[in-house]
């Protein structure tokens, strides 16, 4: 039966943790325990969503209280603020979704042709890919005799050594043979955060009046400062799960440089109904 340190040493995270901890014992550990029972670490995937997610919620929650506040700058009645906000938010969520999914196929395709021709050179004239990856690889450090044995070595084994001439030569990451399928997932994550963190701003104005239907639009627009503070804050929270940053400094940022961009757009429209009214 495993005991508490190899138990602990198994779970996904291991690594990250004793790496968050400076734990050097802890590290240990994982990678000891994980060689003997799996010869491969696991690592984060969650990060191949994050762009989206975080991209597409803030986007998505910034766009729509830059309309709240703009209108409330404006002194537009609330029936206005919703038919704009709502409108603009499901159609940029969809142009926003097929803009991700679109450009992240595009960019896979376009490594994958890359690949193609560094397999097709490797296939023609081996050896000055070979000296090419001997200069990488003496230029960061390695003596000349050891890089030589290192890339011969690895050039016995073409698809793993085209893989890796990606990577030293073009800095490039060479997708995975679904990549079509990651690309509309992607467009779908990014839809559906730029679409329902869009939202929560709006839905004070909707949800609130049910409650409490004497309530000023000054109130409703509070509200709607609230809650978008309140989520700015604690998508930068989340954001910190995939940093090295501290839980706390990703939310404030985040809250602040959100609370600038809505300042921007409540100044522009206490400015431009001035103008009007003049």
């Amino acid at each position: 039966m495993a005991s508490t340190d190899e138990t602990a040493a198994l779970v996904p995270d291991g690594a990250r943790k004793a790496y968050d901890g400076l734990d050097t014992e802890a590290s240990k550990n994982f990678h000891d325990t994980r060689h003997a029972v799996q010869s491969t670490e696991m690592h984060q995937t969650e990060g191949g969503f994050l762009k989206p997610l975080i991209f597409g919620g803030l986007d998505g929650i910034l766009t729509s209280f830059a309309i709240v506040a703009g209108a409330a700058g404006g002194s537009m009645p609330v029936p206005v603020v919703l038919v704009l906000g709502f409108s603009n938010i499901f159609a940029d969520a969809l142009a926003m979704g097929v803009g991700e999914f679109l450009s992240s196929k595009a960019e896979n395709e376009w490594i994958l042709s890359e690949r193609r021709r560094e397999n097709w050179e490797m296939e023609n004239y081996p050896e000055g890919e070979i000296r090419e990856m001997i200069d990488i690889y003496v230029e960061r450090g390695m003596k000349h005799e050891d890089a030589k044995l290192v890339i011969e070595t690895m050039a016995k084994y073409k698809d793993f050594f085209v893989d890796i001439m990606m990577a030293e030569e073009l800095n490039l990451q060479v997708p995975e043979e679904d990549h079509k399928t990651e690309s509309m997932k992607e467009g779908v994550v990014m839809f559906c955060a730029f679409a329902s963190f869009g939202s929560l701003p709006l839905l004070g104005y909707v949800l609130i009046p049910l409650a409490f239907p004497n309530l000023g639009e000054e109130i409703l627009f509070t509200s709607a400062c609230v809650v978008t503070g309140m989520v700015l804050f604690l998508m930068g929270c989340v954001k910190s799960n995939f940093s090295a940053s501290h839980w706390f400094a990703c939310g404030l940022e985040t809250l602040l440089l959100g609370g600038a961009c809505a300042t921007v757009a409540y100044t522009i429209g206490q400015f431009v109904d001035k103008l009007i009214a003049e």
